[in-house]
C-alpha cells in the first residue's frame, strides 16, 4: 500500500502553472515567467544583476547569452542593444521555451534563442559582446571549452562578460589570461565576481 501525499489537487495544480514576476532592470520593465527546475525561478538571481550592471552597452551591439535560463540576460542585451540582434542559448529545452516565452511577452524581436550544446548552435556568427552566469558546478574541462569557444566567437574588440561565485575567481583569472592575454576584474561582491575578457 501507498504512503498517501499530504499535498492536496490544488496545491499540486499551483505548483504545475507558471510563476510570474516582475522586475526592473537597469530602468527597464520586465514581465518574466518561469518554472520549477529553472535556475532561480521567482526572482533574478543577484550574479546575474551585478553583472548586468557592469556592462557597457551600445545601440548596435550583437550579442550572444550562453545558459540563458528563462532569459535574463540576453532580454537586457536585447533591450539595450535595440540595433544589434541578442541570441540566447541553453542546454535545456524547458528554459529555451520559457526564453523564447518570455522574449515575447516583452516585445523583443530582436532576439533568436536556439536549443544549444554550448556555442553549437551558432555557427560561424561572432558577437561584439558574450555573456554568461557560469555555472560553479561542471568541470574544468566545459570552462575551458566556454572559454575558448567564447573567443573564437567574438568579433575583434569584442568582450566577454561573465559572473561566477568567488571561489572560482583566481581560476577565471588565470584561464581568462590564457586564452585572451587580458583579464579585468568589474567588481567582487560579497558573493560573486563579475570579470570581462576582450579580443585583441
Amino acid at each position: 500500500m501507498t504512503q498517501k501525499s499530504s499535498l492536496d489537487a490544488a496545491t499540486l495544480a499551483r505548483w504545475r502553472q507558471d510563476i510570474v514576476f516582475k522586475d526592473n532592470v537597469l530602468g527597464d520593465d520586465y514581465t518574466f515567467h518561469s518554472t520549477w527546475g529553472i535556475f532561480s525561478p521567482e526572482s533574478i538571481d543577484e550574479g546575474s544583476r551585478l553583472l548586468l550592471e557592469h556592462i557597457d552597452f551600445k545601440a548596435t551591439d550583437n550579442c550572444l547569452d550562453v545558459g540563458c535560463g528563462y532569459g535574463i540576460l540576453g532580454m537586457v542585451c536585447a533591450k539595450k542593444a535595440p540595433q544589434g540582434t541578442s541570441i540566447l542559448l541553453d542546454k535545456d529545452f524547458v528554459a529555451v521555451d520559457y526564453a523564447r516565452k518570455n522574449c515575447g511577452i516583452n516585445k523583443l524581436n530582436n532576439t533568436e534563442i536556439f536549443l544549444s550544446n554550448g556555442f553549437s548552435a551558432v555557427g560561424n556568427r561572432k558577437f561584439d559582446i558574450i555573456l554568461s552566469n557560469l555555472p560553479a558546478k561542471v568541470s574544468k574541462e566545459q570552462h575551458y571549452l566556454y572559454l575558448y569557444d567564447a573567443f573564437e566567437h567574438l568579433e575583434v574588440g569584442g568582450r566577454f562578460y561573465v559572473v561566477t561565485i568567488n571561489g572560482l575567481r583566481d581560476f577565471i583569472s588565470r584561464t581568462f589570461k590564457e586564452v585572451f592575454g587580458n583579464y579585468s576584474k568589474l567588481k567582487q561582491g560579497k558573493v560573486y565576481t563579475v570579470a570581462m575578457a576582450e579580443k585583441m
